[in-house]
C-alpha cells in the first residue's frame, strides 16, 4: 500500500511566500509555488485566503455591454433551436433512407446502383422509353 505524504509548512514559511508575492519577488503564485517545491496547486491561494489576502489572488473581470446579457440569451436560444431543426432534418434523412431500402427491394435493385444511376444527371428511375 502506497503511503500518502503530508507537508506541513509553517507558518513563518507562509507568510514569508506570501510577502515575497506581494512584494512582487515572484510574477505569478505559480512561480513562487515552482521557486520554494510546493506540491499543492492550490496550497498558496488558500494561504492568501486565510491570511485575508484576496487582493493578490488571480481574478477574472468580465465587462459587459449592457445588452450583452439579452443576446447571449437570444443566441443560446437560437442553438437550441437549431439542434432541433438538425434533430428534425436528421430524421427525415434516416426515414427517406429507409422510404429508399424499401423501394430497391420492389424494384429489385440495390441501394447503391440506384444512386449511381442517379448521380449521372438521371432521377435514378428509368422512365419508360418512348417512340
Amino acid at each position: 500500500m502506497e503511503q500518502k505524504i503530508i507537508y506541513r509548512y509553517s507558518t513563518a514559511f507562509k507568510r514569508q511566500v506570501i510577502e515575497d508575492i506581494e512584494s512582487g519577488r515572484f510574477s505569478s503564485i505559480a512561480q513562487a509555488r515552482e521557486h520554494y517545491g510546493i506540491r499543492g496547486t492550490w496550497t498558496i491561494q488558500y494561504w492568501l485566503k486565510r491570511f485575508g489576502r484576496n487582493e493578490l489572488l488571480n481574478k477574472v473581470v468580465r465587462v459587459e455591454k449592457p445588452n450583452e446579457q439579452d443576446e447571449i440569451r437570444k443566441l443560446k436560444q437560437q442553438i437550441r433551436h437549431l439542434k432541433e431543426v438538425l434533430g428534425d432534418k436528421e430524421a427525415l434523412y434516416a426515414l427517406e433512407e429507409e422510404y429508399l431500402k424499401i423501394a430497391c427491394e420492389e424494384l429489385g435493385t440495390d441501394v447503391e446502383s440506384f444512386k449511381k444511376k442517379g448521380s449521372g444527371g438521371q432521377s435514378g428511375v428509368q422512365s419508360p422509353e418512348r417512340d
